[in-house]
């Protein structure tokens, strides 16, 4: 394993459970796998399975990173240049004109690993160092085809978004702070998976982080029962000036999501506290700043955090639903070219868990599987820009 893996961990033997066995490699699963995680979650009861994990289960196990082969690498330079000469524009390339077949079905394991399993995965090898930024793109693109449908993260309708400091002021209520070069706080992203792939790393600084939101979960549960009703009422959410056609600035969805016998949790405290600067909105109670404040602890915890810093050909997948993610400040260089830049997908797979109607306002106005997910406002329209904007 990279020494640039780190997991942090306790030796608090009585908050672990046991770790998953798996019969077989992550990407060996297909859509119609058995899923591990398929106990049904009753509310306010403790959640089980992989994807509720402890630091202390992966401190001294890999089995999360993939390593791309050169057989894999080599589809991959095949796919890219059949794109290339195509001409096509990238948005308009389907699966069908990415072929992949070897690498394919790997990526289709990785999001399965990722839905039904532990929830995050680590691919390395992606050869963005020889690759032009158009060829970057394409072969993401190409990925995310393998994982569902790329969805829009913001009122520009970029469908891959560039994570990169443009000097936008983090005071600012409607900065989105993946345009800065301030902290990110534990938050989960508006679509069912998220994919990271690091082109460059900061000067200093940059660290990715991620806990499991079931694991954070239970232990509110077991530490301050008396929050999880307050978790599983509605929350007030800034949409940070992207507000659609006919809505209000603000939306409510609970942070625990208990549904048809799961669980999603949906958490971003910024966004919580910014809705207050709306004289409509009720004003944020002592039981809502402890459950922020326990959540938060309990998330950047030794005995939940892990920590990495991703490299330049990684790709970090996550699920939305079952993790949550943070990202350390960091110092970058002067020069615009050389700054950390990170791309990212939000992923709509054809293959989900069932949404209840609190996440239409998150999730575009849609729940329906496969196509759920992002930001729309008026006039939007879906684009694949190649340099952060």
């Amino acid at each position: 394993m990279s020494p640039a893996a780190i997991a942090h961990s306790q030796n608090n033997t009585s908050q672990q459970s046991a770790v998953p066995a798996l019969n077989r490699p992550a990407y060996a699963r297909s859509a119609s796998s058995p899923t591990a995680s398929s106990a049904t979650v009753h509310p306010f009861t403790p959640v089980t399975g992989p994807s509720a994990w402890y630091a202390d289960q992966y401190k001294h196990n890999t089995e999360y990173i993939y390593d791309l082969s050169s057989e894999d690498v080599a589809e991959l330079d095949a796919a890219v240049a059949a794109v290339t000469r195509s001409g096509k524009d990238v948005q308009t390339v389907t699966k069908q004109d990415f072929v992949l077949p070897k690498l394919g079905p790997k990526l289709v394991g990785f999001r399965e690993e990722v839905r039904t399993g532990r929830g995050f995965q680590l691919i390395r090898g992606v050869p963005v160092d020889r690759y032009s930024r158009a060829e970057t793109i394409a072969a993401y693109w190409g990925f995310g085809l393998y994982w569902g449908k790329a969805v829009s993260q913001n009122k520009k309708g970029h469908l891959i978004g560039h994570i990169k400091d443009l000097n936008h002021d983090p005071a600012n209520p409607n900065t989105r702070l993946y345009a800065t070069h301030e902290a990110q706080p534990y938050h989960n992203d508006s679509s069912d998976i998220v994919a990271l792939l690091c082109l460059k790393n900061a000067q200093s600084g940059g660290l990715s982080s991620w806990s499991s939101s079931m694991a954070v979960h239970n232990e509110i549960l077991r530490r301050r029962p008396d929050l999880a009703p307050v978790m599983a009422a509605p929350w007030y959410m800034d949409r940070k000036g992207e507000v659609p056609e006919g809505k209000q600035p603000y939306f409510q969805i609970p942070v625990f999501n208990y549904f048809k016998g799961g669980l999603s949790v949906n958490y971003s405290d910024n966004y919580y506290r910014l809705s207050q600067r709306h004289a409509d909105v009720p004003r944020l109670t002592q039981q809502h700043y402890e459950a922020m404040a326990l959540f938060n602890e309990i998330a950047s915890s030794d005995a939940l955090r892990m920590d990495y810093m991703l490299q330049p050909g990684d790709v970090q997948l996550l699920n939305n639903h079952t993790q949550l993610h943070t990202r350390a400040k960091f110092e970058d260089f002067p020069e615009f070219n050389e700054r950390r830049h990170l791309l990212r997908l939000w992923i709509a797979p054809p293959v989900e868990r069932p949404l209840p109607d609190a996440y239409l306002e998150i999730y575009g106005g849609s729940v329906e599987i496969g196509n759920r997910g992002g930001i729309k406002v008026a006039g939007y329209k879906p684009t694949v820009p190649l340099e952060a904007e």
